[in-house]
């Protein structure tokens, strides 16, 4: 009889030890890397460039940013863009903005498929372009001055790696005025691009 007990227990204890894992991963799971570490996007850039009031100029051109995740609802995020327009005011002259910029992105919400952000960014700006100078004429030049930009937008995700982003900011940047001083300049620029992801999304 003492053999039968003895038996019983050696089984019992063989299915605890084969089951324990199991039971513990059911109840502990571990956390796997779900988040979304870096993304790159590059896309369509169009800038209303605020020329002389109340002159304003549409650009076209290109976008590209990289993003890291930081935390589920936070990253950081570092931009450059390059839109251009031709014969502006009928110069014969082209304008162009490009823009270098980084900061902190908020995302207000994240699900499988579509996430939300909001942006802060700030650096710099290079502007050229024909300029009307009071008492002058149309004039020619170049500014490269501190920039910023506070935007919103979405993506969704297409695929496992690959998504599109739809953005708009208010980007901030200087130039000549009439007076042939700089001042500061209230543009928008809206953006479509394609998104790269290297991770995968925070659920």
């Amino acid at each position: 009889m003492n053999w039968r007990i003895r038996m019983a227990a050696r089984f019992a204890s063989v299915l605890f030890l084969g089951f324990a894992p199991a039971f513990a991963s059911a109840q502990f799971p571990v956390p796997a890397a779900a988040g979304r570490s870096v993304s790159l996007s590059v896309g369509y850039s169009y800038v209303d460039l605020a020329m002389t009031p109340p002159t304003r100029v549409p650009l076209n051109g290109v976008d590209a940013s990289l993003t890291g995740d930081v935390l589920p609802r936070f990253g950081l995020a570092v931009d450059a863009g390059y839109a251009r327009a031709s014969d502006v005011l009928s110069s014969g002259h082209h304008s162009d903005l490009l823009s270098y910029l980084g900061g902190p992105v908020f995302y207000p919400s994240r699900s499988k498929r579509l996430t939300t952000f909001l942006r802060g960014l700030a650096g710099g700006a290079r502007e050229t372009g024909p300029v009307p100078i009071n008492g002058v004429g149309l004039a020619t030049g170049y500014a490269n001055k501190f920039a910023w930009a506070v935007g919103a937008g979405a993506e969704w995700k297409i695929y496992s790696s690959i998504g599109i982003r739809a953005g708009a900011d208010y980007l901030h940047t200087a130039y000549f005025a009439g007076s042939a001083a700089v001042r500061g300049q209230g543009n928008i620029r809206a953006t479509g691009s394609v998104v790269y992801y290297f991770g995968r999304h925070h659920r």
